[in-house]
């Protein structure tokens, strides 16, 4: 920890915070996430070992691992610094198609990548888990041992699982965790596209309060799709073909980068740069209209000691 130099905040969760920290002995800014935890050191050590199979998840979508090490019952770990946050806070602005495919591309990439080398399935898919830098690119985190760690202290909180494949709801709620497979972040996958595109989740507003209507509407509803006024039948296609709801009849990784929509974003450039700087100015305008409307300007406020 004397390594490293505390910088801002840049999230908070129920099991620990994540900061911006500068590694003094190299100059490099990273993402340390801090993670509480309740064991003894014998399982900390465990965790820690457990931690190497991130040091071999080395590819261009997935976030660059640096190291990690434990104080008392907390485990820290160092990530690469993605500039510009993740997903879910870049939607305001829009995201065109070619954007999407672009997005689609990378994460299929990151996730087949998870499976091949490390056999992992990353099992926790949403727009928060996929961050982005200022060059535009795109990659996942939170796979494997964070998202677990995580998981494991929540218990079955399934309220929170607004992303799962009908196949898994069904699993968790007669306590078959059997039901998960790679084809369950499948699902996930599309459900994310169509949050990017339509800058909201997917499923209709009265079921963001209510979980059991949530999970009603996934397991027995018809699945979201994209827009049909802003993006081609490819597109529209290659989401379907992510949330179809028997499994076995779901795409794979590979059908799904060989799909005219994501072989369309092999043979194009995409001005990521470009949109990501969109997308955090739409961001800033966002964030200084709600400040303006939460806190008057000073010269409407009385000069009268009792309005103090």
């Amino acid at each position: 920890m004397d390594q490293l130099q505390l910088d801002e905040e840049l999230g908070k969760g129920n099991y620990g915070t994540v900061k911006k920290v500068l590694h003094k002995p190299t100059n490099v800014a990273m993402a340390m996430k801090e993670i509480r935890l309740e064991l003894e050191e014998a399982k900390l050590n465990a965790i820690i070992m457990e931690l190497d199979i991130l040091h071999r998840a080395v590819a261009p979508e997935i976030v660059e691992f640096y190291g990690a090490f434990f104080i008392e019952s907390c485990v820290y770990y160092c990530m690469e610094y993605m500039d510009a946050g993740s997903l879910d806070k870049l939607l305001g602005a829009g995201v065109p198609e070619d954007v999407l495919g672009r997005v689609a591309s990378s994460m299929v990439k990151g996730l087949k990548f998870l499976k091949d080398e490390l056999q992992i399935i990353h099992r926790d898919v949403k727009p928060t888990n996929v961050l982005v830098n200022r060059k535009g690119q795109i990659k996942l985190c939170d796979f494997g041992v964070s998202g677990q760690l995580e998981k494991s202290l929540a218990k079955t909180n399934i309220g929170c699982q607004s992303y799962m494949a009908p196949e898994r709801i069904k699993g968790e709620s007669q306590n078959n965790l059997g039901t998960y497979t790679v084809s369950s972040d499948v699902w996930s996958l599309g459900l994310s596209m169509i949050e990017l595109a339509i800058g909201q989740y997917p499923y209709p507003p009265e079921t963001y309060s209510n979980v059991f209507a949530q999970l009603t509407a996934i397991v027995h509803g018809d699945p979201p799709g994209l827009p049909e006024d802003k993006y081609s039948e490819d597109a529209r296609d290659w989401v379907s073909k992510c949330l179809i709801k028997t499994p076995e009849r779901r795409a794979t990784y590979t059908e799904l980068l060989a799909h005219p929509f994501l072989e369309a974003d092999s043979n194009r450039e995409v001005d990521m740069i470009g949109w990501v700087k969109d997308a955090l100015a739409h961001r800033e305008q966002q964030y200084n209209l709600v400040n303006a409307t939460l806190i008057p300007p000073l010269a409407s406020l009385s000069t009268e000691p009792d309005s103090v």
